[in-house]
């Protein structure tokens, strides 16, 4: 037995196992460094987009609030007969029905 062909294949059999390693552990550091990029695009898509629309909603919500309670306060207004704004109302609602042509009467 030729003790070069031995450690030759000693030597060998070191690498490949080692190319395993080197392997793993190289799939393992590129499947973290996706996993913090993705994590930095959740953070960045949270902060430019996902904080600025919470807010527009919050802001949104109030303002139907209040626009929702106003509607209701005209059965309760004294001057609800003449109200030019129950009128303007009216007549965009009754343009949405009728296509856009405002009807008269």
């Amino acid at each position: 037995m030729d003790w070069t062909n031995v450690i030759l294949g000693v030597l060998t059999l070191l690498g490949g196992c080692g190319w395993v390693v080197n392997r793993r552990k190289y799939k393992a550091e590129v499947q973290q460094n996706y996993m913090d990029l993705a994590k930095e695009y959740v953070e960045e898509f949270r902060r430019n987009i996902g904080e600025p629309l919470q807010e527009e909603v919050g802001q949104l919500r109030q303002e139907v609030k209040e626009l929702k309670d106003a509607v209701e306060g005209i059965n309760d207004c004294p001057y609800r007969a003449d109200c030019p704004v129950r009128e303007r109302m009216r007549g965009k609602s009754h343009r949405s029905e009728d296509g856009g042509k405002r009807t008269e009467g």
